[in-house]
């Protein structure tokens, strides 16, 4: 188990040094420098600048010591905030996390429920109005969805609030607008799952011993049927933490969001990189919290590892 865990934690730390690397260099492939549009400063002023953020090193001097510096968990200072990378992250990330984990929530309970319903209804008006309302999920993308749910909800009934996060009733409409994509994936994983499990022989033992339908999907099906949304948690969290980026901006919500689409307008490279390599630590690491999600779930994957040692 030991080897196991640090052959994916180097397998880890070499899949981020390739992110940094070639996040790095494509950053700096665009033309141009952060000072370009500073219209009120002369030339002088602007290569004193360039020479204060060292972006007048050779490129692989750059490079070293951006990597020496993410080695100390140092992202640098961000040249239009004022501030370290490391203050915005701490100061936006809560938000982000906040936003996305509430979404995350909220499209697994739902998806999973949907999913449940439309498997046990299968082939019923259930079914379909199940599946149609996650085809329906997976079509509008979440920008597309804030805006129209701020249109409706926000200024035509005048329900909740269009903007910022200062209360549960500013969560409601960027939870619903995030929500709807990954609650629609996990609705249709749940429901093909569980019609594929309900056909298992051991569900037909637990049906001829009299077991209760109710015990019978929730100890002995869902438990298997989670299996396929385990595989795209991982990917899904990160995609979700990501795509907050959007909906922050129209939802004008205090996150990453704000500062990372910022900086990309502005060329802040340090926001860029730390953004970047931030985020990125988070998806590797939670790929890695699925493959260990995946032994506490299916018991046969640990014996199938102890018999490859």
């Amino acid at each position: 188990m030991i080897t196991y865990l640090l052959k994916r934690f180097a397998a880890m730390i070499v899949t981020l040094w390739l992110i940094i690397t070639m996040t790095f260099f494509l950053m700096h492939t665009i033309p141009g420098s952060p000072f370009n549009e500073e219209r009120n400063t002369s030339e002088a002023v602007q290569k004193n600048l360039i020479s204060f953020y060292h972006l007048d090193d050779p490129l692989p001097l750059q490079y070293v010591n951006y990597l020496k510096s993410v080695a100390m968990l140092d992202f640098g200072p961000s040249i239009k905030k004022g501030e370290s990378v490391n203050t915005l992250i701490g100061r936006g990330f809560p938000v982000s996390f906040e936003l996305g984990m509430d979404t995350l929530i909220v499209a697994i309970i739902s998806g999973i429920i949907l999913g449940v319903i439309a498997a046990l209804r299968h082939n019923g008006i259930i079914d379909y109005l199940a599946m149609t309302i996650a085809v329906l999920g997976i079509s509008i993308p979440n920008f597309v969805m804030a805006t129209l749910l701020i249109q409706e909800v926000a200024v035509n009934w005048g329900i909740l609030p269009v903007a910022t996060w200062t209360s549960w009733r500013h969560m409601i409409l960027p939870i619903l607008a995030l929500a709807t994509g990954p609650m629609a994936i996990i609705a249709r994983l749940t429901r093909s799952s569980m019609l594929e499990v309900l056909t298992q022989d051991y569900i037909k033992t637990a049906k001829a011993k009299g077991l209760s339908p109710v015990k019978i999907v929730i100890k002995h099906a869902l438990r298997n049927a989670m299996l396929p949304i385990v595989t795209i948690l991982g990917s899904m969290t990160a995609g979700i933490l990501t795509g907050t980026f959007v909906i922050e901006k129209i939802f004008a919500i205090p996150g990453m969001g704000k500062y990372f689409v910022d900086s990309i307008g502005t060329r802040d490279y340090p926001v860029i990189m730390g953004t970047t390599v931030f985020y990125s630590a988070i998806l590797i690491f939670m790929l890695f919290l699925v493959d260990m999600a995946y032994g506490v779930l299916d018991p046969r994957i640990k014996l199938s590892s102890k018999e490859g040692r």
